[in-house]
């Protein structure tokens, strides 16, 4: 089912081990895909206190039975020296850091040090930092090989950002491809599962990532996702990651070529970024409509306009970019600012 990936590597599971029956039911399945590495989380890391926060230790017990009834690895999340003693106690195979973990240094040497006593061959993903901070994430990496860790592969699984978008978390490709470029000796797997947020959004993620040269695919896997305790809308039913493995393209890129579908990959992600950044400050824009009104202020401020305009074209200088084409650009914004703010004002004459 997924010999047209060739030499991708795919590993999956659920986002987190909550019964003997679910985790075994669920690598069963995929054992049965040819899926040879199983994903799960022990300690889950969550936002609110008194949610599903995971089954810890015990759950480490189940995944000594996938590794023995089905000879899969098993990889968990650890996020402190604690976890990394238990998962290796219990003969876990790989180690991933989360996004939260990453982006603290102080923790991600804690789990370092731990590791610096490990003595048998261990393999460690590290995911991006929650914040697009490039920099953190290659430190954090860094940290683990001055431990002695030599098996490290890279996770990208999108950044957080403020506002309403089409993602759980933004892919913001043109982040990993500066990790690639930095570090090209670290494998660099894509978890299309949490940048999305949403099943329907791993086949294109996952695809996308395929077609930028990603080296794998982390995915969420579940047998019953619908009374999953956790990331319920992004987990996938075993079949349906049969379906979509089958429709990925690993493609043959001429290397010429595959660097600039890099850069105008990268062109589509910073496009639909100014998209959402126009979309939040129009939200803004109708909220200074509605003040106006209230206060029998005129929509158009010519000197207000004025100031920002010579402001704009004299940042664009300063980086090299054409001070009229910039003008142009705010020129159109503002225009349709001002239509906003006028017709807003319509809206409101005729609500009251």
């Amino acid at each position: 089912m997924i010999n047209n990936l060739k030499d991708c590597y795919i590993i999956a599971g659920p986002c987190a081990a909550e019964s003997e029956s679910q985790v075994m039911e669920t690598a069963t399945l995929l054992a049965s895909m040819g899926i040879t590495t199983f994903r799960v989380g022990v300690w889950k890391p969550r936002t609110h206190p008194g949610c599903f926060e995971g089954r810890g230790e015990e759950a480490l017990k189940w995944l000594g039975r996938v590794k023995k009834d089905l000879s899969m690895k098993v990889a968990v999340e650890v996020a402190t020296p604690e976890h990394v003693r238990l998962a290796l106690d219990y003969g876990v195979d790989i180690l991933w850091i989360g996004a939260r973990t990453t982006a603290n240094p102080f923790l991600v040497q804690a789990i370092a040090d731990e590791l610096s006593h490990v003595s048998r061959d261990i393999q460690v993903f590290v995911k991006n930092p929650t914040n697009p901070d490039v920099d953190l994430w290659i430190g954090s990496i860094e940290r683990i090989k001055a431990a002695g860790i030599s098996k490290i592969a890279a996770v990208h699984r999108g950044f957080s950002t403020y506002g309403r978008s089409e993602y759980r978390n933004n892919p913001m490709w043109q982040l990993p491809m500066d990790f690639r470029r930095r570090m090209p000796e670290i494998p660099l797997l894509c978890d299309p599962s949490h940048i999305g947020g949403k099943r329907e959004l791993v086949a294109p993620i996952s695809q996308q990532a395929l077609d930028l040269g990603f080296d794998g695919l982390m995915i969420e896997c579940h047998c019953s996702p619908e009374k999953a305790l956790s990331d319920s809308q992004q987990q996938l039913m075993p079949k349906e990651l049969g379906a979509v493995l089958a429709s990925l393209t690993v493609r043959d890129h001429d290397s010429k070529l595959e660097q600039i579908n890099i850069l105008r990959k990268q062109i589509d992600e910073l496009d639909s970024q100014m998209i959402d950044v126009i979309a939040r400050r129009m939200e803004i824009c109708r909220e200074i409509g509605r003040y106006k009104k209230e206060n029998n202020m005129t929509v158009f401020q010519s000197n207000r306009y004025k100031s920002v305009l010579e402001r704009l074209m004299n940042e664009a200088q300063k980086r090299n970019v054409d001070a009229d084409c910039v003008k142009a650009i705010f020129e159109a914004i503002h225009e349709e600012s001002v239509r906003q703010q006028s017709d807003l004002k319509f809206t409101v004459d005729a609500d009251r």
